[in-house]
């Protein structure tokens, strides 16, 4: 007889993960809804454009893209500004060669300082989850200029990559708890990788217990 193991591995993803994403997405929206309220206030009166990030899509699985809900933290069209803006261009180089992210970054709001400190700009993404697009637990979602361009950096991370997009990007996950921005990509894929190939319930309870205090402590953010 087949040995099935509900909470661990394909059968764990393909089933009980969803109802978890489901149940725990819902209990995330009552519990921030007032402070969501509030922050999406804040960030109408102190800086000029739309209360959630105007990103380009994030790849998820199977490579498919998708519209990633994130409360807006730095200027309006920062994405666009950063790779076209020629006074952003020394910028961009630094954003690319620390792994897509920037330890001091001009683009960012004073609002925006905070809720990125503490993942609040997050919150929105569990939208993401009860569409189907994002797991609460999962790989992080890259930008697709982003993949391209950190394997060419990266070679040998390529069979990771292929392993990390068979499953739902997360909105925590185990590098998030692991180090955050301090954390390289070569570093990063490879831990989520890991994460992908021991993929269980107990595994995924585990992260989602050390995410509020990386969120408190506002760790390796940037």
């Amino acid at each position: 007889m087949k040995n099935t193991n509900f909470f661990k591995g394909s059968e764990y993803q393909n089933g009980i993960k969803r109802v978890v994403d489901i149940l725990g997405s819902l209990a995330i929206l009552i519990i921030f809804l007032i402070p969501s309220i509030i922050i999406g206030m804040l960030i109408k009166a102190t800086s000029v454009g739309p209360v959630f990030a105007d990103v380009p899509h994030r790849i998820g699985k199977n490579g498919n893209t998708f519209k990633m809900y994130k409360f807006r933290s730095m200027i309006q069209n920062a994405h666009k500004l950063l790779r076209q803006d020629p006074k952003y261009k020394e910028l961009y180089k630094e954003y690319k060669q620390a792994s897509y992210k920037l330890h001091k970054d001009p683009r960012i709001t004073l609002v925006g300082r905070f809720i990125r400190k503490h993942s609040l700009d997050e919150i929105p993404q569990v939208l993401n989850v009860l569409k189907g697009d994002m797991s609460l637990v999962g790989p992080r979602a890259y930008y697709e200029d982003e993949l391209v361009n950190q394997q060419k950096k990266y070679p040998n991370t390529k069979s990771s990559v292929t392993t990390v997009l068979k499953v739902k990007p997360g909105i925590t996950g185990l590098w998030q708890v692991s180090g955050r921005s301090h954390v390289n990509f070569d570093e990063r894929i490879k831990l989520d990788e890991k994460y992908v190939k021991e993929i269980s319930f107990l595994s995924d309870l585990k992260i989602i217990l050390k995410t509020p205090m990386v969120m408190l402590t506002g760790k390796g953010a940037v």
